[in-house]
């Protein structure tokens, strides 16, 4: 039998809101402020350009896979720097993509569920992201954030979800991972003893030759209401 749940762990892009059309905004902002403010970077990068310039970036610096920002910004400064554009763009162009990367568009059902959860658990929110819950207005119902950056590795690895426990005063045991990835945050989870609740919004299948999640919901709404049900004794 699991044991009781005490706290939860909670992943953020794609769990609470979508990712994609995020990805979509931020590359065509960042080129329109190119296009603004340093026209031969836009001609030079547009937006097919500066996406395979990441992806040369992150194969050429596998060291930060788990740091999204950092990677962005040599993005930027290669661009600039290519293009003999001004390197003191750097950080006005990063600030206006990270203000956009911001601006996120909860799923319906998200908010109301983070309130109903929090009011009962104490919550991490653990991302291999950079997310700011202050500028997105949800901080105040975190206990705290760990980020795969500031922690120095990302999911899938155990030590970020136990540095999570510990900021919560939790065993792995009695804390209940809920994220939609697979890999990064059942997988991972499973690996450092936590329970594990998946949100699987696409109605995908789950392989059969991994080791299935204690739980699955097709919303965040709906794992709250498993909680309320499993775990109604529980006050914060």
């Amino acid at each position: 039998m699991a044991s009781p749940i005490s706290a939860i762990t909670l992943d953020l892009d794609d769990t609470l809101w979508p990712f994609p059309p995020i990805g979509e905004r931020i590359e065509r902002v960042l080129h329109a402020w190119f296009e603004r403010h340093s026209p031969p970077t836009a001609a030079m990068f547009p937006i097919p350009a500066m996406r395979a310039l990441r992806q040369q970036l992150m194969a050429r610096h596998p060291e930060l896979a788990h740091d999204a920002s950092t990677l962005r910004q040599r993005g930027i400064e290669h661009a600039l720097r290519e293009s003999g554009g001004d390197l003191t763009l750097a950080g006005p162009a990063y600030d206006a993509f990270y203000e956009e990367r911001n601006r996120v568009e909860f799923y319906d059902d998200a908010i109301e569920a983070l309130q109903r959860i929090a009011a009962r658990f104490p919550i991490i929110a653990l991302t291999n992201g950079n997310a700011d819950l202050e500028r997105i207005g949800i901080a105040h119902l975190f206990r705290g954030v760990v980020t795969a950056r500031e922690f120095g590795a990302g999911k899938p690895d155990p030590a970020i979800f136990h540095h999570a426990c510990e900021l919560l005063d939790a065993s792995p045991q009695q804390t209940l991972h809920v994220g939609d990835d697979i890999e990064l945050d059942v997988i991972g989870a499973q690996s450092a003893g936590l329970q594990t609740a998946w949100i699987n919004r696409i109605d995908a299948m789950w392989p059969a030759d991994l080791r299935a999640p204690d739980t699955t919901f097709t919303t965040l709404s709906a794992c709250a209401d498993w909680l309320d049900t499993h775990h109604a004794d529980r006050n914060r």
